[in-house]
């Protein structure tokens, strides 16, 4: 069962990880590979900039399933779910940046340039709300109680 404010944290959390690992499951096996996050919408669908010719997109071609991590300082978010490659000039344009073009020199006209869209399926969150301090102040809790780290923790199907 889906809780609208857990699906609401989870958007949230992965809005402020820009960068994910990415492991897609092709003929080869596991194999992750870091990825921007362009946007995530309130769905929890995402989209990545690309390039046409890369191991991943071949293994997504072949086999969609994939799961992506989000790591900061203070928060976690684990997901799974299907990805597709899309060709949509519109919203490669759209959610093109100078970062993008660092990869693919040739701008959002380039052929090889192409988009991932990851449809989220499942995704698993921990948080540590307040930050640097509310961490520090759970670890010294830990150690003077022996209670477990306070996180909030929540688990979402799309």
């Amino acid at each position: 069962m889906t809780d609208a404010g857990d699906q609401k944290q989870l958007v949230d959390l992965i809005d402020d990880i820009p960068i994910a690992m990415l492991t897609t499951f092709g003929p080869d096996g596991p194999r992750s590979v870091p990825m921007a996050r362009q946007e995530v919408e309130p769905s929890a669908q995402m989209w990545f900039i690309t390039a046409r010719d890369t191991d991943h997109t071949r293994a997504i071609e072949q086999e969609p399933r994939v799961s992506l991590t989000f790591s900061a300082r203070d928060s976690w978010v684990a997901v799974y779910g299907r990805a597709a490659v899309v060709d949509d000039s519109a919203k490669l344009k759209e959610l093109w940046n100078t970062f993008a073009e660092a990869w693919l020199p040739g701008g959002p006209e380039d052929p090889n340039a192409t988009l991932l869209r990851v449809d989220v399926e499942h995704g698993e969150y921990w948080d540590t709300p307040g930050g640097k301090v509310a961490s520090l102040i759970s670890f010294a809790k830990t150690k003077l109680t022996g209670d477990t780290y306070d996180a909030d923790h929540g688990e979402v199907d799309v």
